[in-house]
C-alpha cells in the first residue's frame, strides 16, 4: 500500500531542494528519504530534503538533510525558499518571519511584489572561527575557515575555471583537519563589489550555489581587504548579494528564491521511508 506526499521542488539560485511540509506528511526517516528522493535518475531530483513544520521558539522550524542522507546545520539558500514556501502557501501573512534552525534562529525578511515573494533577505548573523590555515605539502593550498552556522574552508585562486572542483573537492571535504567536513570554496575576485565562487558543499558534492559558502567567502575576501563590506558572490547558478555590517558585525544575504515545480510521490506506508 502507498500514500501520496506533496512536495514542492524549489531552487535559490539553482541549489534545489525537495520541499514537505511536516505538519501535512510525518516523514519518519529524513536521511533514507532525503537520499532516495535526491536521486536525480531515480527520485525526484534535488540536492537534499528540507521539512518545514511548527517551531516552540520561532515562528517555523526548518531541518535540511543533504542528497548523501546527512543533516546540515544550516542552509542560506533554503531559508530564502523556506520564507517563499511559507508565505505563498499562506500559513503567514508576516513579511519578516524567525525561522529556527540548528545553528539559531534567522530572521528573514520577505521582498514582495503582489502576492509573490520576489526575494529574501537573510539575517544570518555573526561569523566566526576566521582563521588563516596551510593544507599541507600534499596541497600547496592555503584557505580562510569561516563559520556561518557550519563550516567552511574558502581559497582564493587567479584563476577559478582551472581548478578541478570534482577531484580536489572531495579531498577537501574529509581533509583530516576537518573531522566533521568541511563546505569548500574556490574563489576568484573581480573586483572590489564582485567575487567569483564554485562550491563543493558537504554532504551534497557539487551544487550550483550556496548561501552560507558565499556568505563565508564574502567574510574571507573582506577580512584580507580584498573587496568591499558589500559585494556580489556570483556562482554557477547565478549571485547572491553580501553585506557585513560594520556596526553589528552581522552578515545579511539577498538572493531569489523560486518554485520549480510542484507534484507527489507516492511512498509505501510502514516503510522507513515514512
Amino acid at each position: 500500500m502507498t500514500t501520496k506526499v506533496n512536495f514542492t521542488k524549489m531552487h535559490g539560485a539553482a541549489n534545489d531542494y525537495i520541499y514537505v511540509n511536516t505538519a501535512i506528511y510525518n516523514i519518519k526517516d529524513p536521511e533514507r528519504t532525503a537520499i532516495a528522493w535526491s536521486n536525480r535518475h531515480t527520485g525526484i531530483g534535488g540536492d537534499g530534503l528540507v521539512l518545514i513544520g511548527p517551531s516552540e521558539i520561532a515562528d517555523f522550524r526548518m531541518r535540511i538533510f543533504n542528497a548523501d542522507g546527512s543533516e546540515a546545520m544550516m542552509c542560506g539558500n533554503a531559508t530564502r525558499c523556506v520564507a517563499k514556501y511559507v508565505y505563498e502557501k499562506g500559513l503567514t501573512d508576516k513579511r519578516e518571519i524567525t525561522l529556527e534552525t540548528l545553528s539559531g534562529i534567522k530572521i528573514l525578511k520577505l521582498h514582495i511584489t503582489g502576492a509573490t515573494v520576489e526575494s529574501v533577505t537573510v539575517d544570518m548573523g555573526k561569523p566566526s572561527d576566521i582563521k588563516e590555515i596551510d593544507l599541507g605539502e600534499a596541497y600547496k593550498l592555503k584557505g580562510t575557515t569561516v563559520n556561518m552556522g557550519n563550516p567552511h574552508l574558502v581559497i582564493f585562486v587567479d584563476d577559478i575555471a582551472a581548478i578541478e572542483l570534482p577531484v580536489i573537492g572531495p579531498k577537501l571535504e574529509n581533509h583530516p583537519l576537518f573531522p566533521g567536513r568541511v563546505n569548500v570554496e574556490f574563489a576568484q575576485p573581480t573586483g572590489k563589489d564582485k567575487i567569483r565562487m564554485r562550491v563543493w558543499e558537504r554532504g551534497s558534492g557539487i551544487t550550483m550555489a550556496c548561501g552560507t559558502g558565499a556568505c563565508a567567502t564574502a567574510v574571507a575576501a573582506i577580512t584580507k581587504g580584498l573587496t568591499s563590506r558589500k559585494v556580489d558572490v556570483v556562482m554557477d547558478g547565478g549571485p547572491l548579494t553580501i553585506e557585513w555590517k560594520e556596526e553589528t558585525g552581522h552578515i545579511l544575504m539577498t538572493g531569489p528564491a523560486e518554485i520549480a515545480f510542484e507534484g507527489y510521490i507516492e511512498t509505501r506506508i510502514n516503510t522507513d521511508l515514512y
